[in-house]
């Protein structure tokens, strides 16, 4: 196969850092029992992004493996389950083909001393903070690409979950209020001593959750890093990452979580710091314009947007605060973490500032 003509664009991992190195050898071993056509020995290297499940490139002689893992320390009993990942994306495949082919997973932690799984590695750009070095799109060429990303999501939200056999993930009705009962509990039990109560933003949102406009395929996650472009026409999107929080809910619950991500241009420095994907260059969709778009293309008109907004930015909190909360207790030493409380304090500010203007 001929190299793509923008190879050096492709998103490279790292040294794998101390704390997150497995035993190569019996990982190795395990590999070459449940995964045909491997030979040699592997090299690893991990991609530094993510503060979630690890996520490491296994290098064969003439393959590349995908390995995903959760994290050391404590975790939430329903957290970092990587094993319902990968089964979510096996069932997915088949009718939305931008998932990476799954391989084979693992609960024996004997292997690794955790679960994980491998999949082929779905090689193309990913947009972090800024586009690659030598990706330049011009404010035309970047509003395709954000519309792309938003009707990938739509693609996604109107799967056919039965003929998928994805119907099984559902709990019954009252998705929404399981949502703000859940993510209050995880903020209460991870909340530190540096980290504001959020008690009036919780409240705000247990009293006025709306009923579910449908239930839908969500992905979570969704926001521009974990989206992969193709390398020969950066417009189109090849793939979407990271289905750790994968599960059927209200799609305007999913689409509240992306634009937690979604910083812009005009939002304040503090926000523009926090800022991981693309969303502020000359082209992109603002989160209004986001919203609007999907709302007129899914046929949705929610009463009260400004629940969903605040929901996100809540929930977005609620998982720095975890992240930080393993940082706090040395279950973790990645000082990538260490202002995370920052950061939580910062998003249960602007959910106060939603509330009020709402």
């Amino acid at each position: 196969m001929a190299e793509p003509r923008n190879e050096k664009l492709i998103d490279r991992p790292r040294a794998v850092r101390d704390e997150d190195m497995p035993d190569l050898e019996a990982l190795d071993a395990w590999l070459k029992r449940n995964v045909d056509g491997l030979d040699g020995k592997p090299e690893i290297e991990q991609f530094p992004k993510g503060a979630s499940n690890l996520t490491y490139l296994l290098r064969y002689p003439g393959r590349d493996l995908i390995l995903r893992r959760p994290p050391a320390g404590t975790k939430a009993k329903s957290a970092h389950d990587v094993i319902r990942e990968y089964r979510i994306q096996k069932a997915l495949k088949p009718v939305f083909p931008k998932v990476p082919e799954m391989l084979a997973a693992c609960e024996d932690h004997d292997v690794i001393g955790s679960d994980f799984y491998v999949m082929e590695r779905l090689e193309g750009i990913i947009p972090r903070a800024d586009m690659p070095k030598g990706l330049e799109l011009s404010e035309k060429q970047t509003r395709e690409l954000c519309r792309n990303a938003v009707d990938t999501l739509i693609e996604l939200h109107s799967v056919d979950v039965e003929s998928a056999g994805l119907d099984r993930l559902a709990k019954g009705a009252g998705y929404n209020r399981r949502q703000i009962d859940g993510w209050s509990g995880r903020f209460r039990k991870a909340r530190t001593w540096n980290v504001m109560r959020g008690e009036k933003v919780m409240r705000w949102l247990a009293d006025n959750v709306p009923d579910e406009v449908a239930i839908r395929l969500i992905h979570g996650d969704y926001r521009f890093d974990n989206l992969v472009l193709d390398a020969d026409d950066p417009l189109q999107i090849i793939g979407a990452l990271d289905w750790e929080m994968a599960t059927l809910g209200d799609p305007l619950m999913d689409l509240g979580n992306a634009m937690a991500y979604w910083v812009q241009a005009d939002d304040d420095r503090v926000f523009r710091a926090f800022r991981r994907q693309p969303t502020h260059l000359p082209g992109m969709f603002t989160r209004r314009e986001v919203v609007e778009y999907y709302c007129r293309k899914m046929g949705y008109k929610p009463e009260n947007w400004a629940f969903y907004e605040v929901y996100g930015l809540f929930r977005l909190a609620v998982i720095v605060q975890q992240i930080y909360y393993r940082y706090y207790h040395r279950q973790t030493r990645n000082p990538a973490f260490k202002r995370f409380w920052l950061v939580a304090n910062y998003l249960l500010w602007r959910c106060g500032r939603v509330i009020r203007k709402a």
